[in-house]
């Protein structure tokens, strides 16, 4: 449980440091190009990463496809826990994994157990009123637009990242570290715009939070990784611990830490997720 533990405060943690663009003026474009050049580098000292196993008749498309939402869906959940907060965005992300069972039933035509179908059914309400929200006047309106693209988007990446943990020709360790090139290409592209289009100059702030960044989403990875590895024969406690974990504790540092308005409605949102996801991670163990 260690590893879960680590996981889970890593997750949250790089949840607290976004939030902070909002109070602190730092260019988030800058910042998650250096996130992901420490990424990489950590990736490539941790795991050793086999590049000679890569050709031609790798899953380049999905490498391709991930190199491009990877950075492009931190940029929305940048800004969704900036305008929305963290504990919404949290549980759009954890959420998100409706997407890959969605696409297991209506794609791969897997069957669904009753208590899979009693979860999605739970979820779907919790969507709504986790993410409701008082009307307001302006441009604040349709903020709620972000989490619901946080949502979609790492609903996708995880069915990509799925579809490459199913090739046995390469270690996954070494996909990771493809699509982690790729992802960096795109954000240094973000980065020049930034810099030369924009005019945001480089500043050491956005290096440091950017190198912070980095460590905490790769420390997510590895841990994650290594939970798993520590419950191989049980990776449903993991997946529950995981996502419940997250959503306690990002709604906890949401609401005492950064003083975010909760409503009742977004409180019964927060039950549901739970109970959601308890439902579907009972599924999995039936399934067994």
């Amino acid at each position: 449980m260690f590893y879960i533990v680590l996981s889970i405060i890593c997750s949250v943690s790089v949840g607290a440091l976004l939030k902070f663009s909002k109070r602190y003026s730092f260019d988030i474009v800058q910042v998650i190009a250096v996130n992901y050049i420490l990424a990489l580098l950590l990736c490539y000292g941790t795991f050793q990463p086999d590049i000679s196993v890569v050709d031609s008749n790798s899953p380049w498309k999905i490498y391709i496809g991930l190199a491009i939402l990877l950075p492009s869906v931190f940029l929305l959940l940048a800004s969704s826990i900036k305008h929305i907060g963290i504990v919404k965005t949290d549980i759009a992300q954890r959420l998100s994994l409706f997407i890959p069972i969605l696409a297991a039933y209506f794609i791969f035509k897997e069957d669904f157990t009753n208590l899979k179908l009693a979860g999605l059914i739970v979820g779907f309400p919790a969507i709504f009123l986790t993410l409701s929200k008082k009307s307001q006047s302006g441009s604040q309106e349709n903020k709620w637009i972000f989490p619901v693209l946080v949502l979609l988007g790492f609903g996708i990446i995880d069915i990509l990242f799925k579809q490459i943990a199913l090739q046995k020709s390469i270690p996954y360790t070494t996909s990771l570290f493809i699509v982690f090139c790729g992802a960096l290409t795109l954000a240094l592209c973000f980065c020049i715009y930034s810099i030369f289009i924009k005019k945001n100059p480089i500043r050491l702030v956005n290096i440091a939070i950017g190198a912070l960044l980095g460590i905490l989403n790769f420390g997510n990875i590895l841990f994650y990784l290594k939970a798993h590895k520590a419950f191989s024969e049980n990776p449903s406690t993991v997946f529950a611990a995981m996502n419940l974990g997250v959503i306690v504790l990002g709604s906890l540092v949401g609401i005492i830490a950064f003083k975010e308005k909760v409503s009742s409605k977004n409180y019964i949102g927060i039950v549901l997720a739970l109970a959601s996801i308890v439902l579907i991670t009972l599924s999995q163990i039936q399934a067994k």
